[in-house]
């Protein structure tokens, strides 16, 4: 059975699934469908055509479906689509799509989203991601898989960040983000591999050299960017994780890639 405190309003046309509990104060838009056994704390608003998965934690002053932060959103009815296990902490914000970016936002599975974090309109965001405090996705981007966003960090509108990226607190992410790979720095920069997070998906040692060597090739051998680039597809077959990056970067054509800086200058 569901429960719903006396003091939520569920408005009609909602679907709220078997075992789940909406708190006081809660407000639950028409076209809102929530699933099965998750917990709406208090003061939870959900807004537009919004779908939320089985097993999601919401608390107090979340704000879920609210129209997008858009000069040309005109008042459609748009969606937000947020996947199974997400936990989404104090005043988080997620925003719907708009007509024009395909009318959509996604949220994937297992997702950890701390307080003040925000999606903002058509984003789409992978599985077992970790917003910290107040990190910010301008509409349009595009965040992989187990992807963590440091506090107080922003990803620019229409950027796209790899899976398996781990973003610096206080970063601005103004270029895509090749997956597996660190970046941080006022404007981020890349500062290596995210070794760390790879180890903990079980790449073994052998991996982690073959990868470590392309990118070592790709960002820090002879000539410009793009020769190295031509060299570096000759290692696509040498591992699963190279032909993700090199998938990456081509899905991104002629858009502007996160370098490593050096002596003051981007390379």
């Amino acid at each position: 059975m569901s429960g719903i405190d006396p003091t939520a309003r569920i408005e009609d046309g909602a679907v709220i699934g078997e075992g789940t509990f909406i708190g006081p104060y809660c407000v639950i838009g028409p076209h809102v469908v929530i699933g099965a056994n998750c917990k709406l704390v208090a003061h939870v608003h959900v807004t537009a055509q919004t779908t939320i998965g089985d097993g999601c934690t919401i608390y107090p002053f979340v704000s879920l479906g609210t129209p997008p932060q858009s000069l040309s959103y005109r008042g459609e009815l748009t969606r937000l689509v947020i996947g199974e296990g997400c936990t989404i902490r104090e005043q988080v914000t997620m925003n719907a799509g708009t007509v024009a970016g395909g009318g959509i936002t996604r949220v994937g599975d297992r997702g950890y989203f701390m307080n003040c974090s925000h999606v903002g309109h058509d984003c789409i965001v992978g599985n077992d991601v970790i917003f910290a405090t107040s990190a910010t996705l301008g509409g349009h981007a595009e965040i992989g898989d187990f992807v963590f966003i440091g506090g107080l960090s922003a990803v620019h509108q229409f950027t796209r960040v790899g899976a398996q990226v781990m973003v610096g607190a206080l970063s601005g992410v103004r270029a895509d983000v090749i997956p597996f790979t660190l970046v941080s720095g006022q404007f981020a920069a890349l500062t290596g591999l995210n070794v760390v997070g790879m180890k903990r998906r079980n790449f073994t040692r052998e991996r982690l050299a073959t990868i470590r060597s392309f990118y070592q090739e790709l960002f820090h051998g002879p000539g410009v960017f793009a020769d190295r680039l031509i060299g570096a597809r000759q290692q696509a077959d040498a591992d699963p994780a190279i032909a993700e990056i090199l998938g990456f970067i081509d899905a991104g054509k002629h858009r502007e890639l996160c370098q490593p800086v050096k002596d003051g200058k981007r390379f």
